[in-house]
């Protein structure tokens, strides 16, 4: 007999659980006011969608817009020792939407999870006349029963995107995210999944699945990561004084197939003459930059500039710990 199994939902705030002092207004409420464990009770369908059970925690309670590297570890930890508990089918959290897609990616990043993760949102706040919250709610969890389905996966109005490609497009319409021209990953029609195309293959990785969050350190030890954009006129002071803050690395959102303003370009290599990292991602909404084998600096391989930047940090962190390794590791 096939026991089934339960998903799990963990909390941090956002719209889906913001209220409003009018009564039916969609913009003007305050985010994060309604826990976790009340946004189930006001959908009763998730306890027939979750034949398992459903398991409630409130990781944190924020507008996602104040999104913290602290909180990213401390949802990347609650995230790795519930899909690692063989009797849960995947994991639902709730999130804001305005950093939805960079926690979406920083989750990919560090936990690669063979079960859905997935992230649900909603566009107007749980006191909206027409609230969008309770549907995306209860398909998201239809998508984390869903065998078929891996990976970190967003899910908002009836489709799913996947990590690397979700982004927020518009501020206030209900059809928010968009994965760009590759369209979305799937839809869910009457509590069922329909794939539109196969999820996105996973890159070769050392670590098994959720072995890069345990190797992380406290979020206060993290590198400086910054963006920058080029634009007309810019001047390159921004580069400067984040160099004199003791950044570690830059992003730059730059224009077009990567170009990069004149000025610009010199404060970025002198502070590479810092020690500064600098990868160039396009500030483009669609597509993707083809790389140049003879650019100066690494493109971001298609990734947005918010995204690129979580690669960055977790890569030097990464350079971090294997010197650390090997000063312990000493001579010879």
């Amino acid at each position: 007999m096939v026991v089934a199994k339960k998903i799990v939902l963990l909390g941090t705030g956002g719209t889906i659980a913001g209220t409003s002092s009018v009564a039916g207004a969609n913009t003007g409420y305050t985010a994060a006011q309604i826990g976790v464990a009340d946004l189930i009770d006001a959908v009763p369908a998730l306890r027939d969608v979750a034949t398992g059970g459903l398991v409630a925690e409130q990781v944190a309670q924020l507008d996602s817009k104040d999104m913290t590297h602290d909180v990213w570890l401390r949802l990347a930890r609650h995230c790795a020792q519930h899909l690692a508990d063989p009797d849960v089918q995947g994991v639902v959290v709730t999130h804001g939407t305005d950093t939805l897609e960079e926690t979406a990616w920083f989750l990919q990043q560090v936990l690669r999870p063979v079960k859905p993760l997935v992230l649900c949102s909603a566009m107007r706040p749980a006191t909206a006349m027409a609230p969008d919250g309770p549907q995306n709610l209860l398909d998201a969890a239809v998508v984390a029963m869903e065998p078929t389905a891996s990976g970190v996966l967003c899910v908002a109005a009836g489709e799913i995107h996947g990590a690397r490609e979700v982004s927020k497009i518009h501020p206030l319409r209900l059809h928010a995210f968009s994965s760009g021209d590759l369209g979305p990953l799937g839809f869910i029609e009457e509590r069922r999944v329909r794939w539109a195309r196969n999820l996105p293959p996973e890159r070769p990785h050392d670590a098994a699945p959720g072995e890069l969050v345990r190797t992380l350190p406290e979020a206060d030890l993290w590198p400086s990561v910054e963006i920058v954009m080029s634009h007309a006129g810019v001047t390159g002071a921004l580069v400067k004084a984040l160099v004199e803050q003791g950044v570690d690395g830059v992003i730059v959102a730059a224009t077009g197939n990567g170009t990069v303003n004149v000025e610009l370009e010199k404060a970025l290599e002198a502070a590479e003459e810092e020690g500064v990292v600098v990868r160039i991602a396009s500030r483009c909404a669609q597509g993707q930059m083809l790389s140049d084998p003879g650019a100066r600096w690494a493109s971001a391989n298609g990734l947005s500039p918010v995204k690129a930047r979580i690669s960055l940090l977790l890569d030097l962190i990464d350079d971090d710990l294997a010197a650390q390794e090997e000063d312990a590791a000493g001579p010879g």
